[in-house]
């Protein structure tokens, strides 16, 4: 069986890992023995993912290793288009519960569907494997001379406004049938063009009567030129399903071209009897992108929504759009105008309390600031700016507890998933510790938490401690990981270090393969082509871009990246998030547009919700690494500085600002839940 047939391996194992745990002890500390199972585990999975036997002669002193499933596994999925059916079965019978077991049996089927191999399939296949494999499950059946029921095979799946291309032979196969008949077909297209699936209409079109495909290409050419639809709209026929392609042409449009998707609907309003609800996305998505865009008509637009129309969305952009022209009544009433629930936001606390000191209510505006500048956040840390005081941080520390440590380290899963972290094979680990942690408790999270802190895996605390008191844990989410060399790769760079924290948190919370849509990697989020060309311009060496999941070649060239942007922006390290979030063609563009603005102004009307929270996050973030750096900060005041204003290091002369637990901020009992209170600063990582 898997790891848990060895439990006197787990538990000597386990105590190896609690002693390397220990506060003081080296992270991975590790006996001869142990570096010598891992360094052969290394090898070997190596080999095993060239395919083949010879890994075995490498792990033959691996038997008993926890990790030792993941080698066949490997092996097997390398060969994975030569193996049958009973070798994936006998590895599976061996190793039932092992994760390597459940990607083997997805990827053998994939690959018994691509053969074609359709009895092998229906023997090893189990329900519960998503679309494509269910899809081809209903194939295997159709192969064998079997049927399709639309309710019982295909409801579920004919729900979906897109489904993989595994599903086309089963959808063939039930036209063919005769179970698609035009409504139930018009049901789908309705349900797609809603859900923008463009792909899903271009193949049901062409089941549909002529009259009907016609008006399906319609809907089409909205969703794929939502411009060339309005422009042949003033031809179309009025009538339901016109009225649905022209709502969703318009409503494109609108976010691409705002004052084009106005003019248009002007024109053709009267034209088409759109539905209330209709009119209502309409009204509501050119209001918005109106706003967005800043339009001199935006805010008179937001106003007069109806309220039907109205959202959170829009409630929201009338305040942004009244922030960007400074309009403190009109700020007042937007927030008025707002949700119970949104106007309790710290944003719109904030800005609220702004427009109040703006036009005079000075003690109204002394209050809200006050209140909110007992939390720990962005517009909590800007309200104690405006108050001139300490900021509000009450930091837990957990209390040891080694015989629970121990006890939580003989979980099978959990000691495979840090022995995975430790080799690296960092994406498993992760898996590992979700399973081995699902369901587990407050006090359990915490204490794995910092263990895998301990041991050098920061991100477990930052995706653990996502709530309630678990948050003042800033030792555990804001770790220093001083072995990375952020402080000196920063300094050499000639940028903040507690800045370049903030980005690195923010960007990666510390998962040091992080690979993003964009093909940006590692802690730094760096794209390969940027990498190559900043470590070109500062003479270092550039190995490619799978060195950037190093954590110190990501750093050494994530910090240059930022001084060079910072050398754009005067050095203002909000700006400069802004660009290296948006890029710096898109905060040119918006300094351009709304460059006198102040700075918590100009943050709050960022048209990208993305951006202008990246930037927040990362202000937060860099103050309280400043904090636990220096156990004071440099106030953020003093960060946000005005645009055009260069923006100087802090050195030994720069004015800093002390921390504080506010006595009404609760604090935990010293032995609740295994954390205590801790309103001293430590600097201890």
């Amino acid at each position: 069986m898997f790891a848990d047939a060895v439990p006197r391996r787990v538990a000597l194992l386990a105590l190896w890992l609690l002693a390397a745990a220990l506060p003081g002890a080296p992270a991975l500390a590790a006996t001869a023995a142990n570096v010598a199972q891992r360094d052969a585990f290394r090898q070997a999975y190596a080999a095993a993912q060239q395919g083949g036997e010879g890994w075995r002669s490498l792990a033959s002193g691996l038997h008993d290793y926890p990790l030792y499933p993941y080698l066949p596994a490997a092996a097997l999925e390398h060969d994975i288009r030569q193996t049958d059916l009973a070798t994936v079965q006998a590895y599976l019978a061996k190793y039932p519960d092992a994760l390597p077991a459940a990607d083997l049996r997805r990827d053998f089927l994939l690959e018994l569907a691509r053969r074609q191999d359709w009895n092998d399939f229906l023997a090893l296949y189990q329900p519960g494997l998503g679309e494509a494999l269910e899809c081809d499950a209903l194939q295997a059946r159709l192969a064998q001379g079997g049927t399709l029921d639309f309710d019982a095979d295909l409801a579920a799946l004919w729900a979906r406004p897109s489904l993989p291309g595994a599903c086309d032979p089963v959808l063939d196969a039930a036209h063919d049938q005769g179970l698609l008949p035009p409504a139930r077909l018009w049901g789908r297209i309705e349900r797609a063009a809603d859900a923008g699936q463009a792909g899903t209409i271009s193949k049901l079109a062409d089941w549909l009567p002529p009259d009907d495909n016609a008006t399906a290409q319609q809907l089409l050419l909205a969703l794929r030129d939502p411009a060339a639809a309005v422009t042949a709209a003033p031809n179309w026929p009025d009538d339901l399903r016109r009225r649905q392609a022209l709502t969703l042409a318009l409503t494109r449009l609108a976010r691409q071209q705002s004052d084009r998707a106005e003019a248009a609907w002007q024109s053709l309003q009267s034209r088409f009897a759109f539905s209330a609800a209709q009119r209502d996305a309409i009204l509501r998505t050119l209001a918005l992108y109106r706003a967005t865009d800043f339009s001199s008509d935006a805010l008179a637009q937001l106003i007069a929504l109806p309220a039907a129309a109205q959202t959170d969305a829009t409630r929201e952009w009338r305040a942004r759009v009244a922030l960007a022209g400074q309009d403190w009544p009109a700020v007042l009433a937007a927030i008025e105008a707002m949700s119970a629930t949104q106007q309790q936001d710290g944003e719109w606390r904030y800005f609220r309390a702004r427009a109040l000191a703006e036009l005079g209510r000075t003690d109204a505006a002394q209050a809200q600031f006050a209140a909110l500048a007992a939390e720990p956040t962005y517009f909590g840390f800007l309200a104690a700016d405006r108050l001139d005081q300490p900021y509000a941080i009450c930091p837990l520390h957990l209390v040891a507890d080694p015989q629970r440590e121990q006890t939580l380290l003989q979980q099978p899963g959990l000691l495979r998933a840090f022995e995975l972290h430790a080799v690296g094979l960092p994406q498993y680990a992760r898996r590992e510790w979700t399973r081995a942690l699902h369901g587990a408790d407050a006090d359990t999270l915490r204490l794995a938490a910092d263990l895998a802190n301990r041991h050098g895996w920061y991100d477990r605390a930052v995706f653990t401690l996502t709530s309630g008191e678990a948050l003042r844990l800033y030792r555990l989410r804001f770790p220093l990981a001083r072995q990375d060399g952020v402080v000196a790769q920063a300094e050499q760079a000639g940028i903040d270090p507690a800045w370049a924290y903030g980005i690195l948190r923010s960007e990666s919370a510390w998962v040091t393969d992080a690979h993003s849509g964009a093909d940006a990697r590692g802690l730094m989020q760096l794209v390969p082509a940027t990498a190559a060309r900043v470590a070109r311009r500062s003479g270092l060496s550039w190995g490619g871009g799978d060195t950037l999941y190093d954590p110190s070649v990501n750093i050494e060239l994530g910090t240059r990246y930022l001084a060079e942007l910072a050398a754009r922006y005067d050095g203002a390290q909000w700006l400069t998030s802004a660009a290296y979030n948006a890029g710096p063609n898109r905060v040119d563009q918006w300094l351009a547009a709304r460059g006198t603005l102040a700075p918590d102004l100009f943050i709050a009307t960022i048209p990208f919700k993305e951006t202008r929270e990246y930037v927040a996050r990362v202000m937060a973030f860099s103050l309280i690494y400043d904090w636990r750096l220096h156990g004071t900060v440099v106030p953020l005041a003093s960060r946000l500085t005005a645009i055009g204003q260069p923006y100087g290091l802090p050195d030994a002369m720069t004015p800093r600002r002390p921390v504080d637990c506010p006595v009404s901020t609760p604090v935990a009992a010293s032995t609740a839940g295994g954390v205590a209170a801790d309103t001293s600063i430590s600097r201890k990582d």
